[in-house]
């Protein structure tokens, strides 16, 4: 399956399907723009690289193209501006020109990481993203944010830099550790709620098929998500108003992350998290019937997320928040559900009536 995404600077398609990895020199050749790309930098982590970096360097140097692997540790906390300087290093002893192509193999901080140098590359060379998690295909890798985190916060350092083809070969999915599978269900539910009340239906009926990895629905959830971010990417590209909406959960995701050193949640429990206390945020200003507040927590547990708060202040959590480059005039920023498949475009909290977080992070330490 094919998707096409157009936004304002850039188009460019996002497959879907399975045994991909191997036809990856024929889309390159597809792909007017990366056809003359004879070198490739190829950008892995140490857990995907030995499951599928083979198959991938050798398919393309069967195309005739040379290929530089760079193979960085897999966790959150490499996705620094010093692994980023290691790599741009990498590249420049090797006088990789701009005709380079930087293939991003793996889930969302190889995705990140790799677009972020990418982008500032020669002022920029082409990118393609290989995503293998869920999490990575449904989201981080279509929509052309790319980063770097700082200790005091999470993507503050990036840019946005979209690709020029991404490829989602669903066989990658199936050799996910449990864990790493769940974390990215956080982002399919999320979608759910702030685009699509029939997908969130979906989810509820099929969460048995989905959690069992059962192929023609992973497939379909994959395939929906995709859907709506590029429509929603192809509306707004740089966030400037739409686009907020899939920073649903994140506000408080990201503290969480940043507070815990990276080293406690995967990216979508921290989301999960996130999403809940929003949830508990609308719910408390009334902008939401707690009923349906109850049904998105129920599911979110459904699917085996984490949905309390560790025991950690809500003045420390609030600090860390306060690091976020969504705040504006020390106001937090929270997308907020009105509905299941509605959202706020985002809603600023200033400090006057931050006790109304205090009381929603509370709810979900003791929930």
């Amino acid at each position: 399956m094919k998707l096409e995404i157009a936004t304002a600077s850039a188009s460019y398609p996002i497959v879907i399907g399975h045994s991909l990895l191997t036809k990856l020199p024929e889309y390159l050749k597809q792909t007017s723009s990366l056809q003359y790309c004879q070198d490739v930098l190829l950008i892995s982590n140490d857990v995907v690289y030995p499951l599928y970096g083979k198959v991938v360097s050798e398919n393309l140097e069967s195309s005739g193209r040379a290929v530089y692997c760079f193979i960085l540790p897999d966790g959150e906390s490499y996705k620094s501006w010093s692994m980023a300087e290691q790599i741009l290093t990498f590249a420049i002893e090797r006088k990789l020109p701009r005709k380079t192509v930087v293939v991003a193999l793996g889930g969302g901080v190889v995705g990140d990481l790799a677009g972020f140098v990418a982008a500032v590359y020669l002022r920029g060379v082409p990118l393609v993203q290989v995503p293998t998690t869920l999490l990575a295909q449904v989201d981080s890798s279509i929509g052309g944010k790319v980063a770097v985190n700082h200790p005091l916060g999470k993507n503050l350092i990036g840019a946005f830099y979209q690709p020029h083809l991404v490829i989602s070969d669903l066989d990658t999915l199936y050799t996910l550790p449990e864990r790493e599978w769940r974390s990215g269900l956080a982002e399919v539910i999320k979608y759910g709620i702030i685009w699509d009340n029939e997908f969130f239906c979906f989810l509820e009926q099929y969460k048995e098929q989905i959690l069992n990895q059962e192929p023609e629905y992973i497939s379909a959830i994959v395939r929906r998500c995709c859907e709506i971010k590029a429509e929603v990417v192809s509306q707004d590209e740089k966030e400037q108003g739409l686009r907020t909406i899939l920073n649903f959960g994140h506000t408080v995701g990201h503290a969480l992350e940043s507070a815990t050193e990276y080293q406690v949640y995967r990216h979508g429990e921290a989301v999960a998290i996130g999403m809940v206390v929003a949830t508990r945020i609308a719910q408390l200003l009334g902008r939401l019937d707690v009923a349906i507040g109850e049904r998105i927590i129920n599911l979110i547990e459904q699917y085996h997320l984490p949905t309390r708060l560790p025991d950690i202040s809500p003045s420390q959590l609030i600090a860390w928040m306060q690091h976020d480059k969504k705040v504006v005039d020390q106001k937090l920023t929270f997308v907020l559900p009105v509905s299941i498949g509605k959202v706020s475009l985002g809603d600023m909290i200033d400090q006057s009536n931050w006790q109304v977080i205090e009381e929603a992070i509370q709810m979900s330490q003791e929930h």
